[in-house]
């Protein structure tokens, strides 16, 4: 008799699992067609379940613990089966133990972007990655939904199912969440924290839930990424007048320390756009004579000199300056100094507003410009007791 033969003639007599994987959901007990020992030990360990299948039908499921196989503590088998009560004769059943810890090597990723409208600019396509960790709730369940009669299941035959349903549920969670674009960096725990639920709702029909969910990373397109880099540059520059001018002035150094080549022919450049900027300062009108006689210099005779003509208009008025006013997180204006005054009015602007023109090196609080302390006025004194 080989050894074979010897193994499948014994009564099985001790159960248990002691799992040496870090992957294995089920694990089947290998029976060899042997049949089981009525009051055979049983032994399920911390963050295991035992389940008996009958004749491809599932019975009776156990918790961790030490148990004695009797009718008493199968009575679903022994339904099955037609089992009298104090029935001591061996039996067929498949054990199969299912792993309930938590399985965190579990990694989500958007292969294409999701498309969301943000408030502040439009439509915009977002990608997204990170981790997840899955636990078994109800262990029949996932034997009837999902493992089926797999000897040995393992997290990789679950994984893409979940990933799936993920993708799916992210562009909702991500819409329906209210966060704008700049902001979801700072808000992805909480989102995480709201997807984690709603997907164990949805996998609940498997046996599955989701007790951890994590956002690592919400991305843009490169080319939306550069865009905005950008901007933010033209945010810290500032006024670009001053700023043209100050890399001008640098040009010109870098150019004056390397003679010839390149070095030239940028001093010609530069030349010429600075000739152009100070023949238009010289074409802006000078300020009108007042009407009379030139006064010539002391020691000269009077003959010469005529009487200036007198101009043929007032000269024009003064630019006013254009003001911007930041309320509500928007950027309005220009306005000039009476619609600032009707802003004051309105309750828009007011001594907290920020305010910007050009030449100033940044946003100012309305009450911190002196220009603008005629806007709110004073307060008056309280009136006089009445006698």
């Amino acid at each position: 008799m080989g050894l074979m033969d010897k193994i499948r003639g014994e009564f099985i007599d001790i159960i248990e699992w002691t799992d040496d994987s870090r992957d294995t959901i089920v694990w089947r007990f290998p029976r060899h067609d042997n049949e089981i020992k009525m009051n055979a030990k049983l032994t399920v360990r911390e963050s295991q379940a035992a389940v008996f299948v009958n004749e491809g039908q599932i019975a009776d499921a156990f918790p961790p613990g030490m148990y004695t196989l009797q009718t008493q503590n199968m009575p679903i088998l022994s339904t099955l089966k037609g089992w009298k009560y104090g029935f001591s004769s061996p039996f067929k059943a498949e054990v199969y133990f299912v792993s309930t810890r938590q399985f965190t090597d579990f990694k989500w990723g958007t292969q294409n972007p999701i498309i969301l409208r943000d408030p502040e600019f439009g439509m915009v396509r977002l990608r997204a990655f990170g981790g997840f960790s899955v636990r078994v709730v109800d262990p029949p369940a996932l034997l009837r939904e999902l493992a089926g009669t797999d000897p040995q299941f393992r997290t990789e035959e679950v994984g893409e199912y979940i990933k799936s349903i993920i993708v799916s549920r992210l562009g909702t969670a991500l819409a329906t969440a209210g966060v704008p674009m700049l902001d979801l960096a700072t808000q992805q725990g909480t989102i995480g924290d709201r997807l984690a639920p709603a997907l164990s709702q949805e996998l609940a029909s498997v046996g599955l839930s989701i007790p951890k969910f994590v956002i690592e990373n919400i991305s843009l397109p490169p080319e939306v990424e550069a865009a905005l880099d950008k901007r933010t540059q033209m945010g810290i520059v500032g006024d670009l007048n001053q700023y043209t001018q100050f890399q001008t002035a640098n040009a010109i150094g870098d150019a004056a320390n390397n003679p010839g080549g390149a070095g030239e022919g940028l001093g010609v450049g530069l030349g010429m756009a600075l000739g152009q900027r100070v023949g238009q300062q010289y074409q802006q009108p000078y300020p009108q004579q007042q009407p009379g006689y030139a006064t010539p210099p002391q020691g000269y005779q009077q003959q010469g000199y005529q009487q200036a003509p007198p101009p043929a208009g007032p000269p024009p008025l003064p630019q006013q300056t254009q003001w911007y006013v930041g309320a509500n997180g928007q950027q309005l204006g220009p306005f000039d100094q009476n619609g600032l005054h009707q802003q004051v009015a309105s309750g828009t602007l007011t001594p907290q507003s920020l305010v910007w023109h050009q030449g100033m090196a940044q946003w100012t609080p309305a009450a911190q410009v002196p220009e603008l302390g005629t806007l709110f006025g004073a307060t008056p004194p309280p009136l006089p007791p009445q006698g």
